[in-house]
């Protein structure tokens, strides 16, 4: 952690120096108003350190209000940053084609105070709209021919939430609308692929008891994400076992309808929790006649692991929450959202995330819960 705390300073600092270089160069403002935009920017540099203190500290109000302020501007400096740089990129080669065609390229040159505010103004736009569009949950389907159901059932309907991050920010409000849907469906099964909780989690009052109504036909399941940890792992089991669910860590649920595998994230080892059976031991202890849905949280697959699941659910990308971020996370996990078919009739699919982490917006990227329905097909393991 200290080393990701480094970084994200060096980096997050980084986009402030840029943004204040913007501004200084638009505005010309005099040193001590420059002295204070550097203090206000160093405030919002720290917010994300100082919302962790006032947790710890019990100060909920004052958490959740620096928490809110915080991360929108996250979320603000970020593409503000895209914007500014769009411009710039502008200019760089309004010079080289001058410098190449020995002419002026006006159509390049654009004044310093019309790309800053047009930058700001465009933002702060976006920013609102995702706003909103983290509330527009989008239901993403998925059918799945298999041979693999018991005898009596045609069709088994499973709904996948993953990284709501219910915290400081994610409260009811936004919870509430997730149920909704879930129970518009009407699922035989409901799965949870980790990042249920985000930060200190001691004072969710009342959100376990609304996840508890849900019940489905053959049960809810849910496996630990990265943030499960980080919020106390204790804390976060205990949320997760009061809002109904099984939780499945590093374990196997062989007596449903269909075998149920879930692995738990590895940032436990950061914080020396010892891993149970490889992955791979625990899908080769299911029965292979029967289908095989696998959790994990990280949209990672071991090549040793395909052929004895029929189906992975992963999250954790958010498919980047806010593009351009798309194109990092997409970098880092290549299989980044939707589905792909891994071969040896194995497939997988990433959820976008459900809630949002950091900032409470989404741009290009709308939040998404997964439903998919089982279907019976004569042809054993066939998959559509």
């Amino acid at each position: 952690m200290p080393v990701f705390l480094i970084v994200f300073l060096t980096l997050y600092s980084a986009l402030h120096a840029y943004a204040f270089a913007h501004a200084k160069a638009a505005l010309h403002f005099g040193p001590k108003t420059g002295w204070f935009i550097a203090g206000l920017m160093l405030i919002l540099i720290l917010t994300p350190m100082l919302v962790h203190i006032l947790e710890n500290a019990q100060l909920e109000f004052a958490a959740r209000s620096f928490a809110q302020i915080g991360y929108l501007w996250m979320g603000f400096i970020f593409l503000f940053f895209w914007a500014s740089l769009a411009f710039d990129l502008l200019r760089l080669l309004g010079f080289v084609s001058g410098w190449t065609l020995q002419r002026h390229a006006s159509l390049f040159t654009i004044p310093r105070n019309i790309s800053f505010f047009v930058s700001a103004i465009s933002v702060l736009a976006i920013c609102v709209h995702g706003y909103f569009s983290a509330l527009n949950f989008r239901i993403e389907r998925r059918v799945f021919e298999t041979a693999k159901l018991p005898a009596d059932i045609e069709r088994l309907k499973i709904v996948q939430v993953s990284d709501i991050h219910l915290g400081l920010i994610i409260r009811s409000k936004r919870l509430d609308k997730i149920l909704d849907i879930v129970r518009s469906e009407n699922p035989d099964l409901l799965v949870s692929t980790g990042d249920l909780v985000d930060g200190q989690i001691n004072h969710l009052l009342g959100l376990a008891e609304r996840l508890q109504q849900i019940r489905p036909k053959y049960g809810k399941y849910a496996i630990t994400g990265n943030h499960e940890y980080y919020a106390g792992i204790e804390h976060s089991l205990d949320f997760t076992r009061r809002a109904g669910f099984v939780i499945l860590q590093d374990a196997s649920v062989k007596d449903q309808v269909i075998n149920i595998v879930g692995v738990s994230d590895p940032a436990g080892r950061q914080f020396g929790i010892k891993e149970g059976l490889s992955e791979k031991a625990l899908l080769d202890s299911v029965n292979k006649g029967r289908f095989t849905l696998f959790l994990k949280h990280r949209p990672v697959v071991e090549p040793g692991s395909l052929g004895l699941f029929d189906l992975q659910l992963s999250g954790h990308t958010h498919h980047g929450q806010i593009y351009p971020f798309t194109w990092f996370t997409t970098m880092v996990f290549p299989m980044n959202a939707g589905t792909f078919h891994l071969g040896k009739n194995s497939l997988l699919h990433v959820n976008r995330g459900t809630g949002t982490w950091g900032p409470p917006i989404r741009f290009l990227v709308p939040p998404e819960v997964t439903v998919i329905e089982l279907v019976r097909s004569r042809d054993k393991g066939a998959h559509d």
